[in-house]
């Protein structure tokens, strides 16, 4: 008998050789029907792997990350099997499972596939889904593994072979298929019930461009068609909120070739409305005891030597500025931190003055590659909500929770109330990625776990996602469309105030080091401008929306009392416009819908005569007659349920 630890903590004896479906069907058949992958001992098993000692499984379903993997994984199996019975003379390269769904890098020779031939493709995939065929893995010796692809003249699998040692090589066989694969696969091809081939695109061979260009496949699958169905809503959903499209339409930003790629100009509506929320921000860190700074966008190339920034960032930052005078050299900033390390460093402190917070909306360059570029969430210059907190180790619980308050504050006033915690340590298997003894990062990412914990944060663990000088707290919001976007981060940093000679005097009179949070509730306000259209539609909070007002005066005729009626509002500090075009007042209506203008006030005779509006709400239609001072009450009364003070003890 073996002992198995399920993830309640329950222990379970089963037989030798037991699998997971086995352990599935001891708990209900309805699990069992539904369980399509598992894990033992923290290693992918397939469900029909014998279980041979004690150990601790995990079964997932397609609800399931990992779940999702292995059905995706296995639909990439299906889809290349597919594309060789359309195309026998195509060589096969990898067909990796990816956020949504998967792809196969496929080498079509003379022959190109298009959007023509989705339809054929999708149906055939799901002839042999309909097989039901297993998929069964098995060990393969390099040479016969050699041996067989170098038969098919597949040298993309040779060369994949050539890399593997021999006695870790495994194929999986499904129905007439084989393919080189280290497993994680479904049940078998029968659970696949829908399918969709979204695009092909070019790749090169492992990312070379100096090798073989071939055809990406892209294509997604569900175990249910009207899963499929909703997905597609879902992505129609998204293409009506793409941030690039509602950008261009509110006017709020755009791009110039002669700019250059992934640097974006304001217009002055998104100007504005950038503007208020950096206002916002900075309300509430004026209460959290936060000093104001501005560094330059330029460093001497030795700065970010002795912060590390250049040895880790040197090759994805713009190259060195050369000045006349020689050996002299700047870069572009890709950090603010080692600024605010000089900033600490202008003069002496003692444990009385800390902790010191100092932010700043400073700018970084990145030289991102021109592939990556996309919209505002990838680009190459980009403004982060920046700071840096300087204290003793003894304050460091405090203030990180202080951060994690203001975090969540930015998230309830802007409607992001769905996210989680990611605690991002290092990756234990590379040490040289990082700088910094091995004691200060444990402590720091200890302090972060207690923290979170103490706040009762839905945190993971996430190893390997750490920066390169300490762990941080990413928090990982999802939006209306249910898409995870990281957004805000905080960070302890033992390793930039050793490499700074950063100290302070302590109560025993001796010199010590402070330790660094940085912290950034936004991230950068680019991709969180970005993010915050997709989330809202472009239907932003009342109190941060360009325009909160529209009055639309029935005619000419009502100009004064129009004017009136501005000025009210305006004075009330409610942003409020006109529309004066000659236009119906239907069509100005639906403009104004359009525009996603909140509430639109209409002006007319009888209006001007009761010295009241008739107000519209944007989606929602008619609202009724009101005062002027009824409306302005109204707009006060909804900016307030969104936008609250900042509570603070400092």
């Amino acid at each position: 008998m073996i002992k198995i630890t399920l993830p309640d903590g329950s222990v379970k004896e089963f037989e030798v050789n037991s699998t997971p479906i086995d352990v599935a069907k001891s708990i209900s058949e309805g699990l069992a029907r539904n369980v399509i992958s598992a894990s033992f001992n923290g290693t992918t098993v397939e469900t029909t792997t014998p279980l041979t000692t004690d150990g601790s499984l995990v079964l997932y379903t397609f609800n399931d990350a990992e779940g999702k993997k292995a059905f995706w994984h296995s639909s990439a199996h299906v889809l290349a099997q597919t594309i060789q019975d359309f195309y026998p003379n195509a060589k096969l390269t990898i067909g990796p499972a990816i956020e949504n769904g998967f792809y196969y890098d496929v080498d079509f020779g003379n022959e190109v596939i298009s959007e023509k031939d989705f339809a054929k493709i999708e149906k055939q995939f799901l002839e042999r889904a309909r097989e039901k065929a297993e998929f069964k893995m098995r060990s393969v010796s390099k040479a016969d593994a050699l041996t067989y692809y170098k038969k098919q003249n597949n040298e993309y699998k040779v060369e994949l072979i050539e890399g593997l040692e021999d006695g870790d090589i495994t194929f999986c066989d499904h129905s007439d298929f084989t393919d080189l694969c280290r497993g994680g696969h479904i049940p078998n091809t029968g659970i696949i019930k829908a399918v969709k081939i979204m695009n092909v695109a070019g790749a090169y061979w492992r990312g070379d461009e100096k090798n073989n260009q071939l055809t990406r496949v892209y294509g997604i699958s569900f175990p249910k068609q009207k899963e499929l169905k909703q997905y597609l809503e879902l992505l129609e959903e998204a293409k009506k909120r793409d941030h690039r499209k509602l950008g261009k339409e509110l006017e709020l930003f755009t791009f110039s070739q002669r700019v250059g790629q992934g640097l974006p100009l304001w217009l002055p509506k998104g100007a504005a409305l950038r503007g208020r929320l950096e206002d916002f921000l900075k309300a509430a860190q004026k209460k959290a005891g936060y000093e104001m700074v501005m560094t330059p966008h330029i460093g001497q190339k030795e700065l970010y030597e002795t912060s590390g920034h250049y040895a880790k960032y040197g090759e994805d930052s713009f190259q060195p500025i050369t000045t006349p005078k020689q050996d002299e050299e700047f870069l572009l900033k890709p950090m603010n931190c080692p600024h605010h390390c000089e900033v600490y460093n202008h003069k002496p402190y003692s444990y009385k003055d800390l902790p010191k917070r100092f932010a700043e909306f400073g700018t970084v360059y990145r030289y991102e590659q021109s592939g990556e570029l996309h919209g505002l969430t990838r680009v190459r210059g980009f403004t982060q909500d920046d700071a840096h907190i300087f204290c003793t180790p003894d304050q460091l619980d405090t203030e990180f929770k202080n951060v994690i308050d203001l975090v969540l504050y930015v998230f309830g006033s802007l409607g992001f109330e769905n996210f989680k915690a990611q605690v991002s340590i290092r990756d234990m298997e590379n040490p040289d990625k990082y700088i910094g003894s091995t004691e200060n990062w444990e402590k720091a990412e200890q302090a972060i776990i207690n923290a979170a914990k103490d706040k009762g944060l839905d945190y993971v663990i996430e190893e390997g996602e750490a920066a390169f000088y300490g762990p941080k707290l990413d928090f990982m919001v999802k939006d209306a469309l249910g898409r995870s976007w990281q957004l805000g981060t905080i960070q302890v940093d033992y390793n930039l105030p050793e490499r700074f000679d950063l100290h302070y005097k302590g109560a025993d009179n001796q010199l010590h080091r402070p330790v660094m949070i940085h912290r950034a509730p936004f991230g950068s306000m680019e991709r969180f401008i970005a993010v915050l259209l997709e989330h809202t539609g472009g239907n932003f909070p009342l109190w941060l929306t360009p325009e909160q007002v529209i009055v639309l005066p029935i005619s000419e005729k009502y100009q004064k009392y129009t004017e009136k009626v501005l000025t009210l509002l305006e004075n009330s500090e409610i942003r409020a416009l006109v529309d004066n075009r000659n236009e119906k007042t239907g069509r100005k209506i639906r403009d104004a819908e359009v525009s996603k203008i909140p509430f639109m006030v209409i002006v007319g005779e009888k209006e001007e005569q009761d010295g009241t509006v008739s107000v519209r709400k944007h989606g929602e239609g008619d609202l009724g007659t009101f005062t002027i001072e009824e409306f302005i009450s109204l707009i006060q009364k909804e900016v307030s349920k969104t936008l609250v003070p900042f509570n603070t003890k400092n």
